[in-house]
């Protein structure tokens, strides 16, 4: 459980106690590929289990509906600044509790229930909350697809058609599986030219925007959310950045439109993360982020499996099975044999899936956790080795013991890791 002993935790409730000790040991000794998850510093861990979790605030600073605040007010205006400083935002709402909710109190706030957003096919690599049918999204929404070519990769010219035809009220730009290189400024050009809203979900990417690794969307776009965990590195919650004047529509649909009081002890963590992020230590590591995805990609790709637009820009790499294996649906079977080996990773659509996202084609994987943890370069070519033997045998027992073992060496060898460092 690294640094964290959990001493109150073991003498009070020794049974969650025993649950939490064998996930830390689980997280720290696999190879954690899933590039939405990541490890956060004892600092984060720290303020996210503070004294600030008994404390109403409902309302916002210096406005609140309860008494007793003077101390998470400060709190709360030090994340908004901190947030401000490192995106370069006109205003921020670190109440948020969550990605989802955060973009739900964008649509809540901008549009009425029925209007027409365009957002990026979620077989394409779009989110739940970008009009998925199953979704609140896609219930109160009229969402309208765009999506990837045949070579993975967004046509501009194709999503300007799109836009022109359907004149929809907001454009959202983001992804939870597009490895490639996000063109902010067109997409801000089509929604202006189109009179919508222009939105950009960052959440997969923030952390690698805070540090100056991807172009920031902030100048271009109405409105930015983002998670503040995946590679940002902070607990799990999210953010709304968007221009001044549609600061009160943000605020007023985040509270009183959709939540109650403000998790303090959580926005305090957000504060201590943001302060991270603006360290030259927090540079270098989105930088090694990256430099490990391409490495790890070429790896795979030298090993015969096949990536969705053959390769990656960020911290994430798609894997298609049915180029890689010559049959479809195969994503999960293939991510349960590589967890048997030790290498954690969820299966995943590939664009143009013919099968189902129960029994989907593809593999997403990313390296901000194993990062984090302190792999390079040389570990991320042996990673992709492994990976590609288990993806080919991913039915033979023998092959993944083999793996397994080499994974635990891999451990052993020593790792200068960032686990845990504030």
């Amino acid at each position: 459980m690294g640094e964290m002993d959990y001493k109150c935790l073991r003498n009070e409730d020794s049974e969650v106690y025993e649950l939490v000790a064998k996930e830390g040991n689980r997280q720290l000794t696999q190879i954690n590929l899933i590039p939405s998850e990541n490890i956060c510093s004892e600092a984060v861990m720290e303020s996210t289990g503070s004294i600030l979790t008994n404390k109403y605030a409902e309302g916002y600073a210096n406005k609140r509906y309860y008494q007793g605040n003077e101390f998470v007010d400060k709190v709360e205006l030090l994340a908004i600044e901190r947030a401000k400083k490192l995106f370069g935002a006109e205003h921020v709402n670190v109440q948020p509790n969550s990605g989802s909710p955060a973009n739900m109190a964008v649509y809540f706030g901008l549009l009425e229930y029925g209007d027409k957003i365009m957002a990026l096919n979620l077989m394409h690599g779009g989110h739940l909350t970008h009009g998925c049918k199953v979704n609140f999204s896609g219930k109160l929404y009229n969402f309208i697809e765009y999506g990837v070519e045949e070579d993975g990769f967004l046509d501009m010219d194709k999503i300007r058609e799109i836009a022109l035809k359907e004149k929809p009220k907001l454009i959202v730009c983001g992804f939870t599986a597009y490895p490639r290189k996000i063109n902010f400024k067109k997409f801000a050009e089509i929604a202006r030219e189109v009179e919508a809203y222009s939105m950009a979900d960052i959440s997969h990417i923030a952390g690698l925007i805070a540090s100056g690794v991807h172009e920031n969307p902030i100048p271009y776009f109405d409105v930015v959310t983002t998670t503040t965990h995946k590679t940002l590195r902070g607990p799990r919650s999210a953010i709304i950045m968007c221009k001044e004047s549609l600061g009160k529509k943000i605020d007023k649909a985040v509270f009183p439109g959709l939540q109650g009081g403000p998790h303090e002890h959580v926005i305090a963590a957000k504060a201590v993360a943001f302060k991270e992020a603006m360290s030259d230590e927090f540079k270098v590591y989105s930088k090694q982020v990256v430099k490990n995805a391409k490495v790890l990609a070429d790896s795979l790709m030298s090993e015969g499996i096949s990536l969705v637009s053959n390769g990656t820009d960020n911290h994430l790499i798609l894997i298609d099975l049915i180029k890689s294996l010559g049959a479809k649906g195969l994503g999960r079977d293939v991510a349960i044999a590589l967890e048997e080996t030790g290498i954690i990773t969820n299966c995943n659509t590939i664009p143009f899936d013919p099968s189902t996202p129960f029994r989907p084609s593809g593999i997403r994987i990313g390296t901000p956790f194993v990062t984090t943890m302190g792999m390079k370069e040389q570990e991320m070519k042996k990673i992709g080795q492994l990976m590609a033997l288990v993806i080919k045998n991913y039915q033979d027992d023998e092959v993944k013991a083999k793996v397994g073992k080499e994974v635990k060496e891999i451990f052993s060898c020593g790792l200068d890791s960032n686990v845990f460092k504030a």
